[in-house]
């Protein structure tokens, strides 16, 4: 094969690396199509089928003709849907003007960024963070600044931690919550200290991602920080998407509510990009967020029997602490007391990348490494799968971790 003429990629391009998540998914799928039983629990996506009136609203829209392209932010039912959402759920008011659809949420935060970053702005994200925050950063040209979260604070950044992190050249803080990969939450007292040191500082802006909005647990309650704090309204950008809650990863829609100077902006960049995001997934988006919202709940407890299950059973492995999280479906365990140990061929775990690499060697189980979230030593497993898989997911790595000396 060619090589590449020199220069020929773009710097920006060397800013970035590719999604750790996504290569695990797919060397865990290469080695399946080898013949190996192995067991992916990378991949951040449930296992459960989209509705079926969701899929039937897909298939109404192509018979209807819907199969051309749509407005840029995306079609006025859609956007309408959007902003009955923020108010049914959240109690925040936004116009359909003020909501934007794109190709999933990752185009949400693309978007949001290049629209606003210039060289030498910042970026606020919190450790462990989701593997896209501090590339995309990058690509636009901003500098991340990551706050390391501890265990022992249930992986949440502190009032304290965020007030010494912002500066003047601080743009965007970007809140993801409940967390991908840690599953944390935070309370409506958390956010409220959060929210207070952000009305100290009137030129940042703030980034809540909430994909995982309908996934906690133990009767936790969910808040947005604009809704825990109305004054953030005119500087807060509120993200979700149908991916996570609706069973639509595939469907790749996500959507925001904004002002609408940023919505024009975003609307501007997406235009010269993906112009707009699938009609026909739009449509099915629209009985997403209209439609019956009954088998959530049913997801929820399905998930939580799944986490439960995953914590009950880590922590009976050797040298793991796993930590009970409070949403989404992750969970973010520590190795810290196998570091330095060594597998039976001899080899020294001195990280969470060689522990993650000799656990789908020896034992066929693909997790994804702290390193990739910016916080080491742990490892993320995804629980969005069956339980038959997890149980045997996890005894494999109780086995692993008990071969470790």
């Amino acid at each position: 094969m060619a090589a590449l003429p020199p220069n020929f990629l773009a710097q920006s391009l060397g800013r970035i690396k590719p999604s750790q998540t996504i290569a695990v998914t797919m060397k865990a799928r290469a080695l399946k199509a080898e013949g190996r039983d192995v067991i992916g629990l990378g991949a951040g996506e449930p296992d459960f089928d989209t509705p079926d009136n969701i899929k039937e609203a897909a298939i109404a829209a192509i018979r209807r003709g819907e199969t051309k392209y749509t407005d840029v932010a995306g079609i006025p039912e859609l956007r309408q849907a959007v902003a009955k959402k923020f108010k049914r759920e959240n109690n925040l008011d936004y116009t359909p003007q003020q909501c934007f659809v794109a190709p999933g949420g990752k185009a949400i935060i693309y978007n949001a960024l290049l629209a606003t970053l210039n060289p030498g702005d910042e970026v606020i994200v919190t450790a462990p963070y989701w593997v896209s925050y501090p590339d995309i950063v990058l690509l636009g040209g901003g500098t991340p600044v990551s706050i390391d979260t501890r265990m022992e604070d249930g992986f949440r950044m502190t009032p304290e931690q965020l007030d010494k992190a912002i500066t003047p050249k601080t743009k965007w803080v970007i809140l993801n919550q409940p967390c991908n990969p840690s599953g944390a939450c935070y309370t409506r007292e958390q956010l409220k200290g959060l929210t207070d040191v952000l009305m100290k500082h009137p030129h940042v802006w703030i980034l809540t991602d909430d994909m995982y909005e309908h996934l906690v647990y133990g009767g936790f309650k969910f808040c947005t920080v604009a809704e825990v704090e109305p004054n953030l309204y005119e500087r807060t950008l509120t993200m979700n998407g149908v991916s996570k809650a609706y069973a639509m990863t595939g469907w790749r829609i996500g959507y925001c509510a904004a002002p609408v100077p940023l919505i024009n902006a975003m609307t501007t960049l997406q235009s010269q990009s993906a112009s707009n995001a699938s009609s026909i997934a739009q449509w099915a988006s629209v009985e997403a967020l209209n439609g019956p919202q009954d088998f959530i709940p049913k997801f929820q407890k399905i998930f939580e029997g799944r986490r439960d299950l995953v914590v009950s059973m880590l922590n009976q492995a050797n040298g793991i602490h796993c930590p009970t999280p409070e949403g989404a479906f992750y969970v973010y365990p520590s190795i810290k007391k196998l570091i330095g140990m060594k597998t039976p061929s001899g080899v020294v775990i001195n990280t969470d990348e060689e522990f993650v690499s000799e656990l789908l060697t020896s034992e066929g189980v693909a997790v994804v490494q702290g390193a990739a979230f910016g916080l080491s030593p742990f490892f993320r497993i995804s629980y969005a799968t069956s339980e038959k898989n997890l149980e045997e997911a996890c005894n494999r790595i109780q086995r692993f971790c008990a071969s470790l000396r």
